[in-house]
C-alpha cells in the first residue's frame, strides 16, 4: 500500500488561547475606506478586545501556527496563525484543520458525488480522496487566519 504524503501545509503548533490578558485597543465609529479617503473623524467608539472579537467559544478554541504553501490561494501562508473552533460542524467548503493518519494538515473540505476529498488552495497540489482505509478525523473548523502585512 502506498504511503498517503500529506508535504503541502503542516500544523507546527497548538496554543489554547490566553484568556485572562486584555488588551483593550481603540475601535473608530468610522470604517476606513479601502478606495478612496475619507475626511478623518476623531470620534471612538470605545474600545474593542480581540478576544470578543476573535474568539466565540473559548473552550473549544485553539490557536494553529502552519507551516507551507498550500492553502496561499485562500490566504493562509507558512507562518501565519489560525483560530481554529472545534465545536463547529464541519460543512462542505469550510477550511479545516483535519487529522489523517496521525498527520495534521489544513484544507478545504469537500463533499464530491458521495466523496470525501480534502483539497488544497494551490495548483500545485492534488486534492485528497478520504477512503475507508484511512484514520481521518475532522480536528476543527478554521474561522480566521492571522499574519502580519509587513
Amino acid at each position: 500500500m502506498k504511503k498517503l504524503e500529506i508535504d503541502s501545509v503542516k500544523v507546527l503548533q497548538v496554543y489554547i488561547p490566553e484568556r485572562v490578558t486584555f488588551v483593550d485597543l481603540p475601535l473608530f465609529l468610522e470604517s476606513v475606506s479601502a478606495g478612496f479617503p475619507s475626511p478623518a473623524d476623531d470620534y471612538l467608539e470605545g474600545k474593542l478586545d480581540l478576544n470578543d472579537f476573535l474568539i466565540s467559544n473559548p473552550a473549544a478554541t485553539f490557536l494553529v501556527r502552519v507551516t507551507g504553501d498550500s492553502m496561499i490561494d485562500s490566504g493562509i501562508y507558512s507562518g501565519d496563525l489560525l483560530i481554529v473552533d472545534r465545536s463547529i460542524h464541519p460543512k462542505d467548503s469550510n477550511i479545516v484543520i483535519a487529522v489523517i493518519n496521525g498527520e495534521l494538515t489544513v484544507k478545504r473540505l469537500r463533499y464530491t458525488k458521495n466523496k470525501l476529498y480534502l483539497y488544497p488552495e494551490n495548483q500545485n497540489y492534488e486534492p485528497i480522496e478520504i477512503t475507508q482505509e484511512m484514520n481521518f478525523e475532522v480536528w476543527g473548523v478554521v474561522k480566521t487566519v492571522v499574519h502580519s502585512l509587513v
